[in-house]
């Protein structure tokens, strides 16, 4: 029996990593043994499937909005110095997943008219690290049936607007937005050692950026804006009378965020990718880095074991101080 399996582009994999074997792309489209695939693997929560066509690799990601996509899937490797980080906001700087799971739960109670809703165990790896329509669909579809995401959007909005207001004021919830232990000292010896920093989120700015002010006024670091060498979000929302960004469609797994931000942000040229290494702690964050073509460092505390992405890590780190050693 094979103890691995190995992926042009991703390397060996271990049977029993989290990664799930079948014999179909979920859209019918690749079949094991079928015109040249050898292999179909998705992770195990079904955000992406890796196809392996002959000495290629490629990726589908899936999209519960009903726009998904195919990449190829490049080889990569961490050459030193290091130029860049590129680095996740939710989980991975600032602790905040719970607040933004619990205004999704807010979400889902209004629409079900239900103040005692919560959210299962189950749900964590589907309502972290993609874009709020994505959290949304999933739990419309299986909490409340009948409604639409346009519909839970107009609830979710209404209710983070209120708690972010509620936090500005100094009212709201005090856990909100908490920095990761070490953040600080890490963000200070990266800029010691003379490499770019760049922030990552699929959040959109009106929910993230509030995120990552509070963490640098906590850690008295002054405005993000002039600390990083750039700054993605997933842009504006999409409202009746208002003017929205690019971003709900193409979040994390999408490698868009980490390719736009890398290649226009920091201006580092496509032939320089492998001096580049990205920190995410969700699955989707790792599947984003690694479709970009980058060195994928995976740190502990999201859902990357739950979603079954740990084997598309190139490192997995326990700490900041781990992720230095990597980057050293």
């Amino acid at each position: 029996m094979k103890k691995s399996v190995s992926l042009p582009g991703l390397g060996e994999i271990e049977v029993g990593s989290g990664l799930v074997s079948r014999d179909e792309c979920s859209d019918g489209f690749f079949r094991v043994g079928h015109d040249g695939v050898t292999t179909v693997l998705a992770t195990g929560d079904g955000k992406v499937e890796f196809v392996v066509i002959g000495e290629r690799t490629i990726a589908y990601v899936r999209s519960a909005m009903g726009c998904p996509a195919y990449y190829p899937v490049h080889p990569v490797s961490l050459e030193k110095p290091v130029k860049a980080v590129l680095m996740d906001l939710d989980g991975t700087s600032v602790r905040s997943e719970t607040f933004w799971i619990w205004i999704i739960e807010q979400t889902i109670a209004s629409l079900r008219k239900d103040p005692g809703f919560r959210l299962e165990e189950a749900d964590q790896p589907y309502v972290s690290g993609h874009s709020v329509s994505e959290h949304l669909k999933y739990c419309i579809d299986k909490y409340c049936p009948g409604h639409g995401v346009e519909e839970g959007r107009v609830f979710y909005f209404e209710h983070a607007h209120r708690e972010m207001d509620n936090i500005v004021r100094g009212e709201g919830r005090t856990d909100a937005f908490v920095p990761t232990p070490g953040l600080k000292e890490f963000l200070l010896e990266l800029k010691r050692m003379k490499i770019k920093i760049a922030l990552v989120t699929s959040g959109l700015y009106e929910k993230s950026y509030p995120e990552i002010v509070s963490a640098f006024r906590t850690l008295e670091m002054g405005d993000p804006s002039e600390f990083y060498d750039a700054i993605i979000t997933a842009g504006f929302p999409f409202r009746r009378g208002e003017i929205g960004t690019l971003g709900e469609l193409s979040p994390k797994p999408h490698p868009w965020l980490y390719s736009e931000v890398c290649r226009v942000g920091l201006g580092i040229e496509p032939e320089d990718r492998s001096h580049v290494l990205g920190i995410e702690d969700s699955g989707a964050g790792v599947c984003s880095i690694r479709i970009a073509g980058h060195y994928a460092v995976g740190l502990a505390g999201g859902n990357i074991v739950e979603s079954g992405t740990r084997a598309i890590c190139n490192a997995y780190c326990e700490n900041f101080e781990e992720v230095l050693a990597v980057i050293r």
